[in-house]
């Protein structure tokens, strides 16, 4: 019975530690307009919030996976929600240089969830990875979305301020319960395994090619869900209805999260979901660029290249965790994949802007299309290949 207590534990800190790996960044924008409106960050600062924590994610990937193979990954993922809940609290002081340095502290929070969370499930429950995987990222999914759903409404309620620090509460119970979680942990990976881990990965082509598709599907996620809303609105339509096909686009990445873990899975299972994350960028973004400027038509097209990308950031976890042998090598792999797969999503968004103005978003989506065919065959690769050398 207390092994039972003590797994259920272990399940518990897992989704608390899921549910804060997007809340930080997405609760974020529909609050900016009231901050800059009450003087506590300037507009011309606002783009720093989202920037901010992927060049965390690219910065700090690799050393916290090293850190996790070092020092025990339960450890880690405890100084990861120390520096969740210093980074929401730094939020709440009246000033953009607060805001901004507690916004950098969430980030390398959030990456070491992303880094840690798949190996941490690959050590503690190696016959339920499928299973656990599902339950943190919807947990990271459906929480971020009701951060962006709820934020703006609270913000008018009781102000930013307090609508930050409301949402910040969540890193708090994920910190409480993770410090009861560590005792309860298998005994952590130790130092030589995760040094020789990490200089094996480095030198293994598929190491790289797994680097390659996280960043594409990385690079991909956060230029459209940055740019579509204007797209949508040079295309015609409003403000608020571009503003709705975003959500669309957001919200419909959650069903294939929850899916992907357990069609990988089956038989052919990984090439069916590396299909349709291709398929769907491929099929939605063609549909953008020459289908009907209709409500309803964009509306579907939204759904397909979201389920498209709630499929491609789904199946790299399954990639960490399928192509590598062991948990010090899932953190490795992790880590590296994550450190260059961030970098391209933070310089994303404004090379896709400076692109728009020489070639038009035309360009830019036709551009988008390529790199969602190059996705599909870098995808089809990786599931070739063997497990990574132990």
């Amino acid at each position: 019975m207390a092994q039972k207590k003590a797994t259920w534990l272990v399940i518990v800190g897992v989704f608390l530690i899921g549910a804060n790996l997007r809340l930080p960044i997405t609760m974020m924008p529909p609050l900016l307009g009231t901050l800059a409106k009450n003087g506590v960050l300037p507009q011309s600062l606002a783009g720093w919030v989202t920037t901010i924590p992927l060049l965390m994610f690219a910065l700090a990937s690799p050393l916290l996976g090293r850190l996790g193979t070092r020092y025990g990954l339960g450890k880690v993922l405890a100084l990861a929600a120390v520096a969740l809940v210093l980074g929401a609290g730094f939020r709440l002081l009246p000033n953009a240089g607060s805001l901004l340095f507690g916004t950098a502290l969430a980030g390398i929070g959030i990456t070491g969830g992303n880094v840690l969370l798949p190996a941490l499930i690959k050590q503690e429950f190696p016959n339920k990875v499928a299973v656990m995987t599902t339950m943190y990222t919807t947990a990271m999914g459906v929480v971020a979305s009701l951060g962006t759903g709820t934020s703006g409404i609270l913000a008018h309620q009781v102000g930013p301020t307090a609508a930050m620090a409301i949402l910040g509460s969540v890193s708090i119970w994920a910190l409480a319960v993770w410090l009861l979680v560590i005792p309860r942990l298998h005994t952590p990976l130790v130092s030589v395994e995760g040094s020789s881990a990490s200089a094996r990965i480095t030198q293994q082509p598929l190491a790289w090619g797994i680097a390659l598709y996280f960043g594409l599907q990385s690079l991909l996620y956060y230029s459209l869900l940055t740019w579509l809303p204007s797209i949508w609105q040079q295309a015609g339509f409003s403000p608020v209805a571009a503003g709705n096909l975003a959500t669309l686009f957001q919200l419909f990445g959650l069903p294939l999260t929850l899916l992907t873990p357990g069609v990988a899975e089956r038989k052919h299972g990984l090439t069916v979901i590396a299909t349709i994350a291709s398929g769907g960028f491929v099929i939605g973004l063609l549909g953008i660029l020459i289908g009907p400027m209709d409500f309803g038509v964009q509306a579907l097209l939204a759904i397909v290249t979201g389920a498209a990308s709630g499929a491609a950031f789904s199946l790299c976890i399954v990639f960490f965790q399928k192509k590598a042998t062991t948990a010090a090598g899932t953190a490795s792999l992790s880590g590296m994949a994550q450190s260059g797969g961030y970098l391209l999503a933070a310089v994303g968004p404004v090379s896709f802007s400076l692109i728009a103005t020489v070639m038009t978003w035309s360009g830019v989506l036709w551009l988008c299309l390529a790199l969602s065919v190059l996705l599909g065959g870098c995808g089809w690769w990786i599931i070739q290949r063997p497990q990574l050398a132990a």
